[in-house]
């Protein structure tokens, strides 16, 4: 009988040590942003701007430094907000700001075609809608902490920065969203595990569509979603549980609860132990996570190579409306000789079993 991962195409996203490592060398900000007076909202991750509109930093004659900027500090706090916006970004607009920010900072401009998104004028941008939330869950967890994720790790080729503006939000309130560190995670990591999981690879699946594809009556977008290697109804990749951010440097714990099926070089059993400790780093440590409340026409833009989040659905009917782009970055590397930290390291922190 043919394992789990047999079928995986080895190549594709996965860890290798053969061969010169290639070497990252981090971006460094600026400060060009600072002008704008940014707060941070935790010690491990946020940022927020409530002085400037998104569209004016987008639109600038500059804007090609500012945003480069922008997407180094999202890569680096994990997640940036922008609150008090008076004009709502268009589709076009989160199109071509998502873009912005992957070229930038290295990447292919690809934007995400979620393999649910079938039948759309404009499959670039996700709709995110209480509604289709709901019907694609036949099977709810009691358990909130349980949606914890990072957008598309099924893919070869997975996310880089995504961007969500809520244009309707619940009177009743809820519906916040939550975000966790992954280099702050990898800290919690004792010297000893991290180098010992830094050898490690974790198959990732999004199989979970094809049932939520069949609910809805519509078949898979198994055309090219973005990157050449991401096509296909075969929902599955291979990617290191470590991964080193190459805009930062620093590495990040790269496995979540929704979408990590099991560490292919463990057993079984090892690997369900061993990312049920992972996990519960994730989802158990309110202090390397921020809670972020949403108002009409905020923007949130995240790093999904360093960071996992979720949603709280504790609001009634479907009044939750929102837009989202994801732009696709690179293949998850590691190499333990390529360069990376941790991010407590390089930034001269004390390491967290010594605070």
């Amino acid at each position: 009988m043919a394992t789990q991962t047999e079928t995986l195409p080895a190549a594709v996203g996965s860890l290798s040590l053969a061969g010169e490592p290639r070497k990252i060398t981090p971006l460094e900000p600026s400060g060009v942003l600072d002008k704008y007076q940014p707060v941070d909202l935790t010690p491990a991750a946020g940022r927020q701007f409530e002085t400037v509109e998104l569209s004016d930093l987008l639109d600038a004659p500059n804007a090609d430094e500012l945003l480069k900027e922008l997407a180094i500090t999202i890569h680096r706090r994990v997640v940036v907000f922008f609150k008090k916006q008076q004009k709502a970004l268009t589709d076009d607009q989160l199109k071509r700001l998502a873009r912005k920010l992957g070229t930038l900072t290295g990447g292919e401009g690809y934007l995400h075609i979620h393999p649910t998104e079938i039948g759309r004028e404009d499959n670039e941008i996700s709709p995110i809608q209480a509604e289709s939330f709901k019907r694609s869950r036949d099977k709810r967890s009691a358990l909130a902490s349980n949606g914890w994720h990072t957008d598309i790790t099924f893919e070869p080729v997975p996310s880089d920065i995504a961007i969500l503006t809520l244009t309707q939000i619940p009177e009743s309130g809820g519906g916040d969203t939550l975000w966790a560190s992954a280099y702050e995670a990898y800290d919690r990591l004792t010297p000893a595990f991290a180098r010992w999981l830094e050898g490690f690879t974790a198959e990732h699946s999004g199989e979970q569509f094809h049932q939520v594809a069949a609910l809805r009556g519509t078949p898979l977008y198994t055309d090219v979603r973005g990157h050449p290697s991401n096509k296909g109804d075969h929902l599955k990749a291979i990617h290191p549980v470590i991964r080193i951010n190459p805009v930062t440097g620093w590495k990040g714990l790269f496995v979540n609860p929704v979408f990590t099926k099991r560490i292919v070089e463990l057993s079984f059993d090892e690997s369900a132990i061993v990312l049920n400790y992972l996990f519960t780093l994730i989802k158990d440590n309110h202090n390397l996570q921020v809670r972020f409340k949403w108002d009409k026409n905020d923007v949130a833009l995240w790093s999904n190579t360093s960071s996992f989040h979720n949603v709280t659905v504790d609001y009634q009917g479907i009044d939750r409306v929102g837009h989202r782009a994801v732009s696709l970055g690179d293949k998850p590397y590691f190499h333990p000789e390529a360069g990376g930290r941790s991010r407590r390291e390089a930034l001269g922190l004390p390491k967290w079993l010594e605070e």
